[in-house]
């Protein structure tokens, strides 16, 4: 026999599912259906309204010419990166040193302390540097045209010494040469840098590149060039001063030049090696801030957006199309220069950012937002 409490549980059950059942009941048998098998309507208002043409029942174009065309890659668009004798020089940037008189935080000070800038000689390498110079730092600019890094260093010395007349304090701005891609020519050159300057407390890897093929078009000694340098390089040079920091029992802070599309596909240039690079180095970021944290090693990323550098104009004078279709995608409406990159290197190589870590900081005008 049941017990009574278990009686009672049945009774209560049965009273709750009373009422459910009743309800249904009241429903017409038509509402019982599935939204995807849902009759089309035949109402007068809707008579020349087909909108299954933009869905999966309609042909390719059948809405019109629009679909798609603001989000898939154009294989018409090519760009190769440059020979280094056709690359464009940058000069550093007037004004944007001096004496401070407003106040801020102590801590983005980057005084007493050696960066390290790879691809430093020019573009957004030479904007960084600038800023850890203006903060403090005595600088170490590393590219594969010495040449070019040692113009660029002395253009730093000058300009610092116009904007802080009788300063008693100079920074130390070297030029030095590395293939990055090689880890031979990685230790060779930081081993000279610490020779000058007896240490390195800051790294940013800004060497790098990109240009445009059609994935299935893309030559494939010019992919492992692009892979070398963007990853490769990225990872061997972190991986040396990393040694070098942990030999020192000293905390240091490393900063990834990625890009935002690390993060999404850009259109209508096709450049997917590129793309997939910059996906690795924000990762790369992420895995070693994790695997350095007990060394005191901060591993951080920044992802700019589109930024007009010398060779971005170049690219644009000779495909005037594209900086409209990439503006029409930003929700800022414009595209960055290389100084709004400034701020964020210096935060993150800075005592400023002493528990950020890992992080991916974008500089893209929201582009990725959307």
């Amino acid at each position: 026999m049941f017990k009574p409490q278990m009686l009672r549980q049945v009774a209560r059950a049965a009273q709750l599912q009373a009422p459910r059942a009743a309800f249904r009941s009241r429903q017409p048998a038509a509402s019982i259906r599935s939204f995807s098998s849902a009759p089309c309507r035949f109402d007068k208002e809707y008579q020349g309204e087909d909108h299954d043409a933009a869905t999966t029942a309609g042909t390719p174009g059948e809405s019109g010419d629009h679909e798609g065309q603001f989000a898939r890659t154009d294989k018409t668009v090519i760009v190769e990166y440059p020979e280094e004798k056709d690359l464009p020089p940058s000069q550093p940037i007037q004004g944007r040193g001096g004496f401070h008189f407003k106040r801020t935080l102590a801590s983005f000070s980057l005084e007493g302390r050696v960066g390290v800038v790879t691809g430093g000689a020019r573009g957004l390498g030479l904007v960084m540097a600038q800023a850890l110079v203006i903060s403090g730092a005595d600088v170490a600019i590393v590219d594969m045209n010495k040449e070019e890094a040692q113009r660029s260093a002395d253009g730093l010395i000058e300009i610092y010494k116009a904007e802080n007349p009788g300063s008693e304090q100079i920074p130390n701005v070297t030029a030095h040469f590395c293939d990055v891609s090689s880890p031979t020519s990685v230790n060779q050159s930081l081993a000279e840098i610490i020779k000058v300057h007896g240490k390195v407390d800051n790294l940013v890897t800004s060497a790098g590149f990109t240009e445009n093929y059609d994935a299935i078009t893309y030559p494939h000694d010019r992919l492992q060039k692009l892979w070398g340098v963007n990853v490769d390089g990225t990872y061997l040079y972190a991986i040396a001063v990393a040694k070098h920091l942990m030999e020192r029992e000293a905390p240091g802070s490393v900063v990834m030049i990625g890009s935002m599309s690390g993060s999404i596909v850009n259109v209508p240039q096709p450049q997917a090696p590129y793309n997939a690079a910059k996906a690795a180095v924000r990762h790369l970021a992420a895995s070693l801030a994790v695997e350095w944290a007990h060394a005191g090693i901060r591993v951080n990323c920044i992802s700019p957006g589109y930024m007009l550098t010398a060779l971005t104009k170049k690219i644009l004078d000779d495909n005037p199309e594209l900086q409209k279709k990439w503006t029409s995608l930003i929700p800022v409406g414009k595209m960055g220069r290389p100084e709004d990159l400034m701020g964020a290197v210096t935060f993150l190589s800075s005592d400023a950012s002493l528990y950020v870590t890992g992080a991916d900081l974008r500089v893209d005008g929201a582009y990725t937002c959307t």
